[in-house]
């Protein structure tokens, strides 16, 4: 059976983006692999085991601090049970609320938006 396994993200530093996602979003790491050959470290975040749920393959490359985004990407969604409160969480820890807790247009399920600390989108809907 095919599943969809991860999304990767390359970011400036490790260890900030650990923290945004495990102390903003309640995942955790599953995982952690250093390359020294290849000057890349890996990190995959998420909730529950690997095997089992879609995780986010964060990249650091050696001496790589920023990047360009471009424009082909979007966003990541995130269900969580109160976005307001999320979005609380998110700027404690480094992210930026780019979009306030509301109503979707035209509709009544509550979104807001955010950007870690890399730049990132993030849409968070509510999900009780």
């Amino acid at each position: 059976m095919s599943r969809f396994l991860h999304t990767m993200l390359r970011v400036g530093d490790l260890q900030r983006s650990i923290d945004f996602y495990t102390k903003g979003f309640g995942m955790h790491e599953m995982r952690r692999r250093d390359v020294p050959d290849g000057k890349y470290t890996l990190a995959f975040l998420g909730y529950g085991k690997e095997d089992d749920t879609t995780a986010i393959e964060l990249t650091y490359n050696y001496g790589v601090e920023k990047y360009d985004l471009g424009t082909a990407f979007g966003h990541l969604a995130i269900g969580v049970p109160d976005v307001a409160k999320s979005c609380e969480i998110v700027a404690a820890n480094g992210g930026v609320v780019t979009r306030p807790p509301g109503p979707v247009k035209f509709g009544t399920t509550i979104i807001a938006f955010v950007r870690d600390p890399d730049g990132y989108l993030i849409e968070l809907i509510e999900r009780p």
